[in-house]
């Protein structure tokens, strides 16, 4: 880390940045930033979808279907887990703008040279490093988003961009069926990933012009830099809107670090605000259940109960993808209106109760290919909400020197139990072909889901609307009263 001067300093940069209007700067920082989640889902469904045509003669690669979706899964699971714990812990120590290069740039080069797999090895290697790359992208982005996004409009963006995931999950989903089935089989699959390395190329000419954090800026003693930069936001949306900002009257005073300790991270996280913690656990556990319950084995389950033909389940799973991506952008606002507590709690339980309901009409055999893609579609609507308002909690409700680390630690916690359990778990139910089996699948992921929502009702935080300085105290402030925020927010103690 470049040499810093260091001391005690009081600083309005929070409150300016929270009190900003929408303006063509958080757009930048919206698309700069939020888009890499498209990739996301483009890369999962996108494995999903070409485990035929890579195992299939011609294809260049000597692997088989079983491997690509099983190893190969699993091996970007890891990666992913991996490489958020890794790049999070990085992204607290030097920033968030260097890391979420880094990430993006390790995400394209792993996924170029994956198109161009020649073996198994060398397929699973790359699968691992693409993983590593997206779960870095998690710490890195979503706790620069919160800290540049001004406190009214935080749960919003927060929530429609992680629900993004979905558009690329539905573009992958339609996009694989033409080249898949046009293309030579030794072409096709290539491009596909090479689709994403294209995109990721777009993303990463935007995010160049994102700056860092101000927060992360004047905590590691370079304040003079952080206020530069908010002033000269502040100059280009007064002069764009036509506009004096009023100068915001509260203050916080801060020890300024150039690193702060893991056993520090750690001890505030597990001694300061055990609650928390818990609710992170059971929020990232409970989503990543019901996502497993009803998208792992998604083309089995249509093709063995509803003798859909393997070559149109894209079609079926491009809906699901629609339903998940149009919850997040009609019920994000409520998060920032209604409240954290009732919305969180409420999209939990009422998914989880969906899904039960799913389950019984599957049980009784009341279900056809289309209604039971009509009924994931309504459940997935809700829940999508409910899943992207995880990572928004966790990047909230810790001091901004753990944020980036905690969202990298309950991430890789939900996706390890989550993505890891539930999949083996329901493929077990799903591959005996059995409606009553698969219908406990749905049912243990619809009760994760409950559990999670009903440990948001008793623990969540009232966080809609607040600085991100008053919901949890930074461990370098040193007044205690100069952050003391509205009602409902906890104490360091929860």
């Amino acid at each position: 880390m470049s040499t810093v001067e260091t001391g005690t300093v009081r600083t309005r940069v929070p409150a300016r940045v929270d009190r900003l209007p929408w303006s063509r700067w958080h757009w930048m920082i919206v698309i700069g930033l939020g888009t890499v989640w498209i990739l996301d889902g483009l890369e999962v469904t996108i494995v999903g979808n070409i485990a035929g045509a890579i195992s299939a003669p011609g294809s260049g690669v000597h692997i088989t279907a079983a491997q690509v979706s099983g190893l190969g899964a699993a091996m970007y699971v890891a990666g992913a887990c991996a490489g958020a714990l890794f790049f999070g812990w990085l992204t607290d120590r030097f920033g968030r703008k260097k890391l979420f290069m880094v990430t993006l740039g390790l995400y394209l080069a792993a996924t170029a040279l994956t198109a161009i797999s020649f073996s198994a090895w060398w397929f699973f290697l790359f699968r691992f490093l693409t993983g590593l790359g997206i779960g870095g992208e998690y710490a890195a982005i979503n706790s620069a988003i919160d800290e540049l996004i001004p406190s009214r409009h935080r749960g919003r963006v927060d929530i429609v961009i992680n629900g993004t995931y979905w558009l690329g999950a539905a573009f992958g989903a339609l996009a694989t069926v033409p080249l898949l089935g046009d293309l030579p089989a030794g072409v096709g699959w290539r491009v596909c990933f090479g689709i994403g390395a294209v995109l990721g190329v777009l993303i990463l000419l935007v995010r160049r012009n994102v700056p860092e954090s101000p927060r992360w800026l004047f905590i590691h003693g370079r304040d003079r830099q952080a206020e530069r930069l908010v002033d000269g936001v502040e100059q280009r949306i007064e002069q764009e809107q036509h506009l004096d900002l009023p100068q915001p009257e509260q203050e916080i005073t801060i020890r300024q670090r150039r690193t702060i300790g893991f056993v520090t991270i750690a001890r505030t996280m597990l001694r300061l605000y055990p609650r928390r913690s818990v609710l992170g656990v059971a929020l990232f556990v409970g989503q990543a259940f019901l996502y497993n319950a009803i998208t792992f084995g998604f083309a089995t389950i249509l093709t063995t109960f509803f003798t859909v033909p393997k070559g149109s389940t894209g079609y079926y799973y491009a809906v699901i993808a629609a339903g998940n991506f149009l919850g997040p952008l009609f019920l994000g606002p409520l998060f920032d209106t209604v409240g954290r507590k009732i919305m969180i709690s409420g999209t939990y339980i009422g998914s989880g109760v969906l899904l039960l309901g799913t389950a019984l009409l599957f049980d009784r055999g009341m279900l056809s290919a289309t209604t039971m893609t009509a009924c994931w579609c309504v459940v997935l609507f809700v829940a999508s909400a409910g899943a992207s308002s995880a990572y928004l909690t966790v990047s909230e409700v810790f001091p901004m020197e753990t944020r980036a680390l905690a969202i990298a630690l309950f991430y890789a916690v939900g996706t390890a139990v989550g993505g890891i359990t539930g999949p083996l778990l329901f493929a077990r139910l799903v591959a005996t072909g059995h409606v009553a089996d698969t219908a406990i699948a749905f049912v243990v992921g619809a009760a994760m889901m409950i559990v999670g929502g009903v440990v948001e009702a008793f623990l969540g935080v009232d966080a809609e609307r607040q600085g991100l300085e008053n919901i949890a105290k930074p461990l370098t402030a040193e007044d205690p009263d100069s952050t003391s925020g509205g009602p409902g927010v906890e104490p360091a103690t929860g």
